[in-house]
């Protein structure tokens, strides 16, 4: 087992951490939706059959749900600054080699690595769970996790604006800027978090994940160019079956996993992530059928004639809201818990969709649509970090979230192939083109709602607050921050750091470990040398300290789990230096 530590003493926050880590996050959803407005044109575009332009879009898809979870879990070893830093340097670099090529090999490398950059959402969720105090956290990662929806939103009129009135090339150029902007402002505002996972890096997880996702995901994504019941779709969905099992299997006995299984199947964390896969579905359906219906002529009797900008203006409101809708939640989750919020959320886009099946006959009732749909979809992707994070220790906050946030892109690809074949069995042939009908359209939004619905199962089968075995996180006043703080110092070990000499030591880091060799806390000491970390459990610990020009400190202790302190001095040995 390996003991990382930051070899260097950490900045305090500043006030920009929030919005700046918020922007990361979408720049990186941008790349989602960045090619929409062209990808009707693509064939033409490179110079390629359809059936191949769509690994442009595929690629980038299958890169993201792969980085995800590998990022998390490396950022939660190394530094999720560091990972945040490389993750925005690969997209950059992906949006560069497409800005300049035209070739269909080369593009679908450059989109790859674009998608890469979804690791970055949550590796700013951990650095805001790590680096922010309690009262702040619940709104700031609200913001956080809808980034995701926020920056497909708002990149669709955008997109659509660029590619209309200039080269489509420019749609890459404009997202390595918005990269490289994003890595400077990185560099100046977010500080490296001191909190380090136990343990080293598993290879052979990362690489039996990553099989097992794109054998998943790839059928799922291109089911309806080879036949839902062709060799190949088939044989691709059985081989994701066998590797994943392998994959578990091999988890369950490692030692440091890349994903631990026995958290992820904890009441909390497994029905949050399932209701994660139906927001996802739900989230995608909206943007896949009000683009196409306000662009559609209307000379079909239901199209709405507008141009590809307004569409995107039109769906424009669905980001906006979700960004919007962060300090509504924290107020929400503070009263009432991150769980009812998730499903007042799930009510809101049930009524969303609901009502929009009377609501597509002119382009401001689409506006009505987004709005309402954007404060569901915001409230339920802002509930979903907090029920994570007050589900996993700290020092898995980066993979559990990488985790969850992959199971909201299974969610969309799921969605796109579902809905793309609802729309392609209903279509009418104009003209040797296949039109979508209202129709279709309306039986889009029926199988959103019906996701919505198994969702909301989901959100209701979830632990309650006294249910859970953590306190769940959530937004709160400064008084009940304050007071949770110390409730959590009374269940657990608190003390003082001291020198040699018995002197008071600051800002050294002290590492609680579990008895599976598993970090559980860490803190830094305070200006007095006092610290306080709280235990999930009863049961015995080791608590190292370290600190620059000291000797590092092993000390066993072992809590009774109720509400006493353990107090516990840590006396760092003067540093030896070698002749």
């Amino acid at each position: 087992m390996t003991h990382t530590t930051t070899d260097q003493p950490t900045r305090r926050p500043g006030g920009a951490i929030v919005p700046v880590l918020a922007f990361a996050g979408i720049v990186v959803a941008v790349m989602q939706t960045l090619l929409v407005p062209v990808i009707k044109d693509l064939p033409e575009l490179l110079g390629t059959a359809p059936s191949n332009a769509t690994w442009v879009m595929t690629s980038t898809l299958l890169a993201g749900a792969v980085a995800t979870p590998i990022m998390g879990r490396l950022g939660d070893l190394y530094g999720k600054r560091r990972m945040l830093l490389a993750s925005l340097s690969v997209m950059v670099v992906g949006s560069l080699i497409a800005g300049f090529t035209s070739q269909l090999l080369v593009m679908i490398v450059g989109r790859a690595l674009q998608g890469f950059a979804m690791g970055a959402i949550p590796l700013g969720i951990g650095l805001m769970r790590d680096m922010l105090p309690r009262e702040k956290l619940g709104s700031a990662m609200a913001l956080m996790s809808s980034s995701i929806g926020v920056g497909g939103g708002l990149a669709l009129p955008v997109a659509a604006l660029v590619a209309q009135h200039a080269d489509w090339h420019a749609l890459f150029f404009l997202a390595a800027g918005l990269g490289a902007v994003s890595i400077v402002l990185t560099l100046v505002a977010v500080p490296e978090s001191p909190m380090r996972a136990e343990g080293t890096f598993d290879v052979l997880g990362a690489i039996g994940l990553s099989a097992g996702l794109v054998l998943f995901l790839l059928p799922i994504t291109k089911g309806s160019d080879w036949g839902w019941t062709s060799t190949t779709t088939l044989g691709l969905f059985g081989a994701a079956a066998v590797v994943l099992l392998l994959w578990g299997v091999m988890e369950l006995r490692v030692k440091a996993p890349l994903v631990d299984l026995r958290t992820t199947v904890r009441r909390s964390v497994l029905f949050t992530n399932l209701a994660s896969i139906m927001v996802g579905v739900s989230f995608y359906v909206v943007s896949l059928v009000l683009p196409q219906l306000l662009q559609l002529p209307k000379a079909t009797g239901y199209g709405l004639g507008q141009s590809m900008v307004v569409a995107g203006l039109c769906v424009a409101p669905l980001g906006l809201t979700m960004m919007l809708t962060a300090p509504v939640y924290a107020r929400i989750s503070a009263k009432y818990g991150p769980k009812v919020t998730l499903i007042l959320g799930m009510l809101i886009i049930g009524i969303g969709y609901g009502a929009g099946l009377g609501l597509m006959s002119a382009a401001w009732q689409t506006i009505v649509i987004s709005v309402v749909l954007g404060a569901g979809i915001g409230l339920a992707y802002s509930s979903l970090p907090a029920l994570i994070v007050g589900s996993v220790p700290a020092s898995e906050t980066g993979a559990a979230n990488g985790l969850n946030t992959l199971m909201r892109s299974i969610g969309t690809s799921v969605s796109s192939a579902v809905i793309g074949m609802v729309l392609a069995n209903t279509a009418n042939d104009v003209g040797g083109l296949d039109v979508p009908t209202m129709h279709g359209f309306r039986v889009s939004f029926l199988i959103a709602t019906g996701a919505v619905a198994v969702g909301l199962l989901f959100a209701l089968l979830l632990p309650g607050r006294r249910q859970a075995t953590k306190p769940q996180l959530r937004a709160s006043s400064e008084e009940d921050a304050a007071l949770e703080r110390a409730q959590e110092v009374l269940r657990g070990f608190r003390g003082r750091v001291l020198d040699a000499d018995g002197s008071t030591v600051a800002r050294a880091k002290v590492t609680l470990i579990d008895r599976r060799g598993r970090q559980a806390g860490a803190t830094l000491s305070e200006a007095d040398g006092s610290y306080a970390l709280a235990v999930p459990a009863e049961g015995a610990y080791v608590l190292a300290a370290r600190a620059p020009g000291h000797g590092p400190l092993a000390s066993s202790a072992t809590h009774s789990g109720d509400d006493r302190p353990v107090e516990l001095d840590l006396a760092l040995p003067s540093a030896t230096v070698s002749a």
